[in-house]
């Protein structure tokens, strides 16, 4: 091959690197921006007086005396939309029948529309569920809610060769000539009055429980529980797969023994991960009785088993990669095999030990089918250290899809969602940092 050729090939393999990194680089920038901009809208975002309502009922935080001047000052304004609606339920009793049943058909929509927009009016029962409580607690909530208490969603069917199209009807004409009709401009016009919107950093997104299934409150019991089962996973995964890749390397014999576990790690690493959840649920908890039934210490040990392979593979590279002089000097000089192996070659492996060890952790934490049969439970509290043994808890990855796929009120909570995406993305590239990090000061204190 000449000269021109060779360097003809090698800026076009250049420039197909470069372009792979940009591709990447893009490709990671659609996924992450989405996440990022949305997430971040469940610790920053507009929140009403009833948010601070709810923080003050719930969680014991807040100025209870300045929220009590918003309330009042909220309540006047809301009390005259609640008289409007008393006024035409009294009027309702007054119609003929067929007359009262068309109205009341139109009126019961319109008074659920404002009830989730404000919150059940004054003096009436209170509510058994907590979602019910309060009205809307994000501004831009407030204004869909607005939006579906002025308007009414048909379907235009009038050409049958195409799809029916959606508009929206206005509903203060249905009740045009009524006490009813001034409500819907008196609320759009005083919905900052009714609401009393202003700028809120909710870090108790990270730090609180959940309340009435995630409609209020934070998400701390997941990101504990996602922590206790990466965690737990390590601890159990890679001091065993360090002792086999040692055992691969420096004492294993070629062999057809030898071959079959290598094999068998090999099949291990391709397994899917839901296998694994099935392999969980039958040998752990229903043959080992680890725990009566879901519990943290049988999720960590079922992503131990998912992760050995990996950990396995790459504490076997990292070993092999020790130049075998440090073998020859360390042996030359009268050392045993073994201390050979714990003083000289583990240490000089360790930084690529650790990044598979990381690597892993990673993976261990953002797993989802392990942990359905083992783990993870949709609604749970936090738990503590001495529970890991008996409790299951909810875990960021779990979480994340129910609430985006079984959640009864996915559409209302999709900053919930977001935000658990958000914090599951900062956790994996924290764990990521710090292993570039504990990589970096472990090379070079060896380096001298």
């Amino acid at each position: 091959m000449n000269i021109g050729t060779r360097k003809i090939l090698d800026r076009s393999f250049t420039a197909l690197g470069i372009g792979s990194l940009v591709v990447m680089a893009m490709a990671l920038l659609i996924v992450l921006v989405p996440i990022v901009s949305n997430g971040i809208g469940a610790l920053f975002f507009t929140g009403t007086v009833e948010h601070r309502k709810m923080l003050l009922h719930e969680f014991r935080r807040g100025g209870s005396e300045q929220l009590s001047s918003e309330i009042a000052s909220s309540d006047r304004y809301r009390r005259k939309a609640y008289d409007m609606l008393t006024g035409f339920e009294a009027e309702l009793e007054k119609m003929e029948p067929e007359k009262k049943a068309e109205y009341k058909e139109k009126y019961t929509p319109v008074k659920t529309a404002l009830q989730a927009l404000l919150g059940p009016p004054p003096g009436s029962p209170e509510p058994m569920l907590t979602r019910f409580k309060y009205g809307e607690t994000r501004w831009e909530k407030a204004q869909e809610k607005l939006h579906d208490l002025m308007y009414e969603s048909k379907w235009d069917n009038s050409n049958p060769d195409i799809m029916a199209k959606e508009y929206f009807a206005s509903r203060a004409a249905g009740f045009a000539g009524t006490s009813l009709a001034p409500l819907f401009p008196y609320v759009k016009e005083n919905l900052e009055h009714m609401l009393i919107p202003e700028f809120t950093f909710y870090w108790g997104f990270i730090t609180d429980s959940s309340v009435d299934s995630h409609f209020f409150g934070g998400i701390w019991p997941e990101i504990q529980g996602t922590f206790f089962l990466a965690i737990g996973a390590m601890l159990f995964a890679f001091p065993l797969g360090v002792i086999a890749a040692v055992y691969f390397t420096e004492y294993a014999k070629p062999g057809f023994f030898n071959s079959m576990l290598r094999s068998a790690n090999s099949t291990l690493a391709g397994v899917p991960s839901i296998v694994f959840g099935m392999f969980g649920l039958a040998f752990f908890i229903n043959t080992l009785k680890v725990s009566e039934s879901k519990s943290v210490i049988a999720g960590a040990l079922t992503l131990a088993i998912m992760i050995l392979p990996t950990i396995i593979r790459a504490a076997e590279e990292a070993i092999l990669a020790v130049p075998k002089t440090y073998r020859e000097a360390s042996l030359s000089l009268g050392s045993t095999k073994w201390n050979t192996i714990a003083t000289v070659i583990l240490p000089a492996a360790l930084p690529g030990i650790l990044t598979g060890g990381v690597i892993s952790l990673g993976r261990a934490a953002g797993e989802t089918a392990p942990i359905i049969f083992t783990a993870a439970v949709s609604v749970g509290s936090a738990i503590g250290l001495a529970d890991v043994f008996s409790s299951p808890t909810p875990a960021l990855s779990w979480n994340i899809y129910n609430l985006a796929s079984e959640h009864e009120a996915a559409s209302q909570i999709r900053h919930v969602q977001y935000g658990m995406v958000l914090a599951l993305v900062t956790i994996v590239l924290l764990l990521n940092l710090s292993a570039i990090v504990w990589r970096a000061r472990i090379s070079k204190k060896l380096k001298g």
